[in-house]
């Protein structure tokens, strides 16, 4: 059940919301650890004994942490087993046609179906177990906290990926105030908004670039490139604030997962402003352990490397994804390991920097979409050395409407921080009033735009 299905919409969340309404406290948590429960269980009821599962295995661990005398070992034990969950379910299959290919061997696909959510919800409940293994003040004695933090339903199924200490703020929190319910709503609104006016509309151009193979033009090649990484963007940051938005909407503080990344000067600047929470899970949960930047350059450029490695790998059982972590790995050790810091103070090469950052951005996400490596490699070729005619292709951008012209061009400015800009310089009640009016507009218009096509499911859904 998708935040922008009709469904959704217009039964389960008006329902949980209201019935939440009169709770608070205890009362409140078990409700939507029930509403929780049969949200998952509407997209996929046969994941549900391993979110259970996950869920235990990260409690109990935290009770007995502070408890046992070898504490290290039952850490260990806690995190090897959310990977072999991790492992089994989504990457087996993987392994074993990789194993099969190399070596020509014949090894049966065991087909097991992965728990929706997976790579979030296990990812949660590993940061769970850490975190009380560093601070014993950091866990609870209730598994209804535990669970209700790892299958809250506005997160579980493709984030962000929060901490609990934050998320327990919100456990016993008083009722939402009428003003905090508002704001909620208009960050869900303008979330629905960027899923369905611009990532659904720009998808046309993508899907006409990645679907006409060896007679792709140049043009074409690039259009849909760029479509793609505005596709991507308004897709995940439109459902990271309809998130945002409901949790605020039941007393749930959410961290950030955007920052206007596409005005980075270099991949390092990238990946502190694209999927923040998995950057930092990344960055607090791995890089640092693994010694960060502490034992040299050298050592810094292999932590680099690795953790964008198994970040590809994250994203996916395919040899894309674990292309595009190898790419955005290799610029970001480069990054560390060219003496540029004080270059990069200067305007001119600042400007550079931000050039540089969105080609090499775009060319990944090529890579990202892709069905296959060759199908990543054909869009690329055409990208840099497809000059020959092609009538495909010319047809294909004629048939373009001006709707998804119009859609990118609007992508194109809010990928700006055109609204903290605006704030700014026009603060006040009155630009406050004219978000809320224009939030009820964009709703207006998301629902005429749902009523005359087929939305597609979100693309970090799959993950």
């Amino acid at each position: 059940m998708a935040f922008h299905s009709a469904p959704f919409l217009f039964f389960f969340f008006p329902a949980a919301w209201l019935l939440s309404l009169p709770f608070s406290g205890r009362g409140r948590k078990y409700l939507l650890i029930a509403v929780s429960l049969f949200f998952y269980a509407c997209g996929q009821w046969q994941g549900l004994p391993c979110l259970l599962l996950s869920a235990a295995v990260s409690y109990a661990a935290g009770f007995f942490i502070p408890r046992v005398r070898n504490r290290k070992a039952l850490l260990a034990c806690t995190l090897a087993f959310h990977l072999l969950l991790l492992g089994t379910f989504k990457y087996l299959d993987f392994f074993t046609g990789s194993i099969n290919r190399l070596f020509r061997t014949d090894l049966p696909a065991v087909g097991l179906l992965a728990p929706l959510g997976v790579s979030f919800f296990t990812f949660k409940a590993m940061s769970y177990a850490v975190d009380v293994y560093r601070d014993e003040s950091a866990g609870t004695c209730r598994f209804s906290d535990v669970f209700l933090y790892i299958a809250f339903f506005p997160q579980v199924i493709s984030g962000p990926i929060s901490r609990f200490p934050q998320f327990a703020q919100g456990l016993e929190c008083p009722r939402v105030s009428p003003e905090q319910a508002a704001k909620g709503l208009r960050r869900f609104i303008v979330g629905f908004a960027k899923k369905a006016l611009l990532s659904e509309t720009v998808a046309t151009a993508v899907n006409s670039a990645f679907s006409l193979g060896e007679g792709l033009h140049f043009s074409l090649a690039w259009l849909g490139a760029v479509a793609y990484t505005l596709q991507i963007y308004f897709d995940f940051s439109g459902y990271s604030d309809m998130a945002i938005g409901l949790g605020t909407l039941f007393g749930f503080e959410t961290p950030e997962n955007f920052d206007y990344p596409y005005i980075s000067a270099s991949i390092t600047e990238f990946w502190r402003r694209w999927h923040r929470s998995l950057s930092f899970w990344f960055r607090d949960y791995l890089y640092i352990p693994l010694g960060g930047g502490r034992q040299g350059t050298a050592r810094k450029c292999l932590n680099k490397a690795v953790v964008f490695l198994l970040c590809g790998l994250w994203h996916g059982a395919s040899w894309t994804f674990v292309l595009w972590g190898a790419w955005h790995g290799l610029l970001s050790a480069l990054e560390s390991a060219l003496p540029t810091k004080k270059l990069r103070e200067k305007p001119l090469v600042r400007c550079l920097g931000h050039v540089y950052t969105l080609l090499a951005v775009c060319v990944g996400f090529v890579v990202f979409r892709a069905a296959s490596v060759e199908e990543a490699l054909t869009v690329l070729r055409a990208m840099f050395t497809g000059f020959a005619p092609s009538p495909a292709s010319t047809l294909a951008i004629e048939q373009i409407s001006p709707a998804v012209w119009c859609a990118m061009g609007a992508g194109v400015l809010g990928s700006l921080p055109l609204g903290p800009w605006l704030k700014k310089r026009l603060g006040g009640r009155w630009l406050e009033f004219s978000s809320f009016a224009g939030a009820a507009a964009l709703f207006v218009l998301c629902l005429l735009a749902a009523a005359g096509s087929n939305f597609h499911p979100f693309i970090y859904a799959q993950f």
